[in-house]
């Protein structure tokens, strides 16, 4: 099997698309919950730079809300792309019962390894001046006044991500390895 181009049978597109879907369902929850917590740090992180770079989609929620919302649309995406990838993996290799078990426990990992990694970026955004320099002309543009928080924020957001990149390599490398060999 092709990693890249998978033979598939058109019977299998169901369980992919599924699989697939519920990932950028799983991401999107994971993201609400996620920037819910960070508005908290910082609602200015969001109000002085996310709110304008999402504002096409802005449904007139509160800002709170408008911030779940955008945690929503990005970490959907990110979940979305991240299903695609797992399910080619599993849906090949396995019976469409065990494909959707494997894909479970994937998307679970997944999750864990870029909440773990938020966690650290949150650590190194409460070490005043990490990454400071790079973020105060920025922050000076955007007229931000707790610039520690927001940058807190900023960190949380970045290892977050790089932590999802991780955690979809570790559980496609991991399925790899154990999936059955014809």
């Amino acid at each position: 099997m092709n990693f890249f181009f998978p033979m598939l049978r058109r019977a299998q597109l169901p369980v992919m698309t599924g699989i697939t879907l519920l990932g950028g369902l799983l991401g999107g929850v994971y993201g609400s919950l996620h920037d819910l917590l960070t508005y908290s740090i910082s609602s200015e992180y969001f109000t002085r730079m996310k709110f304008a770079q999402f504002a096409h989609v802005n449904a007139g929620l509160s800002p709170r809300l408008f911030a779940a919302q955008i945690g929503f649309i990005a970490a959907g995406a990110v979940g979305l792309a991240a299903g695609w990838f797992i399910a080619r993996t599993v849906v090949p290799a396995w019976p469409p019962r065990m494909a959707w078990s494997k894909a479970l426990r994937a998307f679970l990992s997944m999750a864990l390894i870029a909440a773990a990694a938020a966690a650290i970026g949150n650590l190194l955004g409460l070490k005043t001046g990490v990454g400071a320099m790079l973020w105060n002309d920025l922050c000076e543009s955007l007229g931000v006044s707790d610039v520690p928080a927001f940058l807190r924020v900023a960190l949380i957001h970045s290892a977050g991500y790089l932590g999802a990149l991780a955690g979809l390599m570790a559980a496609i490398l991991h399925l790899r390895r154990t999936r059955p060999h014809p």
